[in-house]
């Protein structure tokens, strides 16, 4: 996925407002919220891990993935349950990704995945610099297979079929695509992305073709490449035996030179969500796109993502052309001089990492490509966009809970970041009509993979708001359409989950269930999943385990209508999780971007006798608003990692780093492992201040000559603005950047609160409304982390207004030597 900003092109506003405006919408009105429910099926990081994809099965079971390789299997009444651990690579955005059942799994229980197997990768990044044997021990591919279902519930990783393999530059970032669909013919559809390092480009093209840099800086190689499978959406056959071959009509017949067979469409970068409508055999695809934060001419357009309606095979312009097709400008990364812009009828793929056509087909433009706020409908912010299924209604289908009539043949898209689900109306050419809200009162954070099931309901994947991992508010829902009595919101929890011996007694509580019609409820409790209950009580209940065990305790709640609501939680007796604790840095470290941080991390578990520092993974990511970006991943107890420098994001965007350490154990005599988590955010040693925490009586002032475009502003005295967490370790000093047309003031640096601990006191002279630097000034380190608060001062109105906070002194980093070697695990941790 990648990293959004926050910027506006009026050129595209133009554009998308015409083709919003050309057919006639529908003149029915949708249905209101109130005629929908929202049923929680899993939550939480025990039941989804870090969510990716789902599927649907015949009997409304559903199959959900976690990238760490976990398939969960979560039943129509809120029960999950492990389906397989498939082994796999996770650098970055490595690991497990899509999931498709088959269209005739009633018969052969197929299950498709697609994954980074483990291989024999090295541990570790890969050198950004070098030569071809450097960057070999990191040539690796990625897997589309097929295992069954069990009936019991897993899936038969001994009997799976490798089907297809996409090369992939591992040990660095980023565009792993995954999604995997079918069409009425039976044709597998699999999205693969660019495989390409964003973060070196300045927000424009990756093409940087020097002889000694890592290949996968450029996306010729990849996207750009008709002999490549990377950066495309691949049609395929699979044959009985795993086998497949290349449907005829794909974008390059069989044995043209120089081409793959299996592209459908290429030239994408990261076509990370999509699906194919059965009836018209269209592709409704969300397509990422890069970072600049506004158009330059000596490099290209602003960052732009596009919803496209994809009808037949073709090249969608990317690395070249972007957006109502808008080129990009070739660029010299070795002299750092710019070319021609590329053509986008005619693009030609001249790179020395090139391995197919030199002259390419014509580039297509976006259907509905968008940028910050440029499509009104679509609201502003980061953009995430994702393809979403279309709703075909069948009046045959006895399922009280399918959605009416009204949708038919609409696209529900939806948005990653801006965290919503919209309806899309088409015209029967498929030209945009109409984009409407959907359910806006939904509870949803970012929807991650949505599918329409047998039942005729809505299944949503929500990925929550963690970084890389689980979240509490990750969720799987099922949307139904239940315009009369809704079903009981169940809640359920449980004062311990897991330890190392029995007997164990555990205090479930119910708090929070309730009637959305407001009606009496009833109880059952069955701890143990046998189906028999064991309490009916409405309130807190104990129960104790007498043996070692996994075991899944479940609350069904029935209302007064007969409708039913169920929870469950997972309950380990035998194993106790590791507890795992980042203790360098510390949580709100500043350090520098392109620098290393030295990490130690400290792990203990009841059952493992001695930790394996090997086992220990340390990644660092860059943190962008609310969600991160993985770069850089050691493995030790102690060592350095990696900042890389952040050349992908301007001075407008929101950025971070966050180091998270992990430590799986071994599993208990014959219970499964268990994962431990730790993680510190890190702050930039120059942070614009408007990407405050919290604030008191200040407002946020759009300022071109800002340095990211906003200020503080609307000072007055005892107005504050604080950052969170913040550690002052090897911080010696605090600067500003400021502008002052009023008298001027005072910031004061507090620990803690507005009155806390005063830490620093610094004068700002008025400046006659121009922007001047104040110099640093020492500032007393509390001894922990906190939030820091700025609290001005001064007399008069509209004091002064702040561009950003410098702090000074290494931090938590340090200087990368010129022969860095990182240090990677070292010893055994005694327990």
């Amino acid at each position: 996925m990648r990293f959004l900003r926050l910027a506006a092109s009026t050129t595209l506003a133009v554009v998308t407002a015409a083709a919003l405006t050309v057919p006639a919408a529908s003149a029915a009105s949708p249905p209101p919220d109130t005629a929908f429910d929202q049923i929680t099926l899993a939550q939480g990081e025990t039941k989804l891990g870090e969510p990716m994809a789902l599927a649907v099965l015949p009997d409304r079971r559903v199959l959900h993935t976690s990238r760490d390789g976990d398939v969960y299997l979560t039943t129509p009444d809120a029960t999950t349950t492990l389906a397989a651990t498939v082994p796999v690579y996770n650098h970055d955005e490595d690991g497990l990704q899509g999931i498709a059942v088959d269209p005739g799994f009633a018969e052969n229980r197929w299950v498709y995945l697609y994954y980074a197997p483990p291989l024999d990768t090295p541990p570790g990044d890969a050198p950004e610099e070098g030569e071809d044997a450097d960057f070999a021990p990191f040539d690796g591919h990625n897997v589309l297979a097929r295992f069954q279902l069990t009936d019991e519930g897993t899936l038969d990783l001994a009997g799976g079929q490798e089907i297809l393999q996409v090369p992939a530059n591992r040990g660095t970032c980023c565009h792993a695509g995954g999604e995997i669909d079918f069409d009425a013919d039976g044709n597998l559809y699999l999205s693969t992305g660019d495989d390409t390092n964003p973060f070196s480009s300045d927000g424009y093209t990756p093409i940087d073709e020097r002889a000694e840099r890592n290949p996968a800086f450029d996306a010729q190689r990849s996207a750009g490449n008709t002999n490549d499978l990377r950066g495309k959406i691949l049609r395929i056959h699979v044959d009985d035996d795993g086998g497949y071959t290349a449907p005829e009509g794909n974008l390059f017949p069989a044995g043209t030179d120089g081409t793959r067979p299996e592209i459908y469409a290429m030239g994408l970068r990261n076509p990370f969500r999509f699906t194919v409508d059965e009836q018209t055999g269209w592709i409704h695809l969300g397509e990422y796109g890069p970072d600049a934060g506004s158009a330059d001419p000596e490099r290209g357009p602003s960052g732009t993502v596009e919803y496209n309606l994809i009808k037949e095979p073709g090249n969608f312009g990317w690395p070249y052309c972007i957006g109502a097709n808008e080129p990009f400008i070739d660029h010299d990364f070795a002299t750092g001089e710019s070319g021609q812009p590329f053509d986008c009828a005619a693009p030609r793929n001249e790179s020395p990492h090139n391995t197919g056509l030199v002259e390419l087909p014509p580039a297509q433009p976006a259907w509905l490509d968008y940028d910050d706020g440029s499509v009104p409908e679509l609201g502003e912010g980061p953009e995430s966009p994702m393809g979403g299924p279309v709703y075909h209604f069948d009046p045959d289908l006895d399922e009280p809970l399918k959605f009416p009539e009204y949708y038919d043949g609409k696209v529900l898209n939806y948005e990653w970041d801006r965290g919503w689900i919209k309806e899309f109306e088409l015209t029967e050419d498929g030209d945009l009509a109409a984009i409407r809200p959907f359910f806006d009162s939904m509870d949803l954070t970012r929807p991650m993979n949505i599918e329409f099931g047998p039942d005729g309901a809505l299944y949503v994947l929500d990925y929550g708001s963690s970084y890389f991992g689980g979240a509490d508010d990750s969720a799987l829902y099922r949307i139904e359409h239940s315009p009369d009595a809704k079903t009981p919101r169940v809640k359920l929890s449980a004062d311990v989950t897991s330890a190392g011996e029995a007997p164990l007694t555990v205090e479930f509580d119910p708090a929070g269930t309730t009637d959305p019609d407001g009606g009496p409820l009833s109880y059952e409790w069955d701890f143990t999943s046998d189906g028999t209950p064991d309490s009916t009580t409405d309130g807190p209940v104990s129960f104790t385990y007498d043996e070692r065990g996994s075991y899944t305790a479940k609350l069904t709640v029935t209302d007064s209508t007969g409708k039913v609501g169920h929870a469950s939680v997972q309950i380990v007796v035998g194993n106790t999780p590791p507890q795992v604790s980042v203790e360098l840095p510390p949580d709100g470290g500043v350090f520098t971007f392109g620098e290393q941080v030295p990490f130690r991390v400290s792990v203990t578990d009841a059952e493992d006798e001695q930790i394996d520092c090997s086992r220990v993974q340390v990644s660092y990511a860059l943190g962008h608003d609310t969600h991160a970006h993985p770069l850089s991943e050691e493995f030790g107890c102690e060592g350095v990692i990696e900042t890389p420098a952040d050349e992908g994001h301007g001075l407008d965007a929101d950025v971070f780093g966050v180091i998270t350490a992990d430590y799986t154990d071994t599993g208990a005599e014959g219970l499964p492992p268990v994962t431990g988590s730790g993680r510190v955010v890190l702050q930039p040693a120059d942070k614009q201040a408007e990407f405050f925490t919290d604030a008191e009586g200040v407002e946020v002032v759009e300022d071109p000559d800002a340095a990211g475009g906003r200020k503080v502003g609307g000072i007055e005295a005892g107005d504050w603005i604080s950052i969170d967490p913040v550690n002052l370790t090897g911080v010696d000093g605090i600067g500003y950047r400021v502008s002052a047309a009023g008298p001027g003031g005072t910031i004061e640096v507090r620990a803690g609160a507005p009155d806390g601990e005063l830490l620093q006191t610094a004068e700002v002279p008025s400046t006659g409304g121009g922007y001047v630097d104040v110099e640093p000034v020492p500032v007393t380190d509390p001894g922990n982390s906190g939030p820091l608060f700025f609290v001005f001062a001064g007399e008069g109105t509209e004091l002064f207004e702040i561009d950003a906070v410098h702090f000074t002194g290494d931090g938590v980093s340090e200087p990368v030597p010129p022969d860095d070697s990182s240090a990677r695990a070292k010893g055994d941790l005694p327990r």
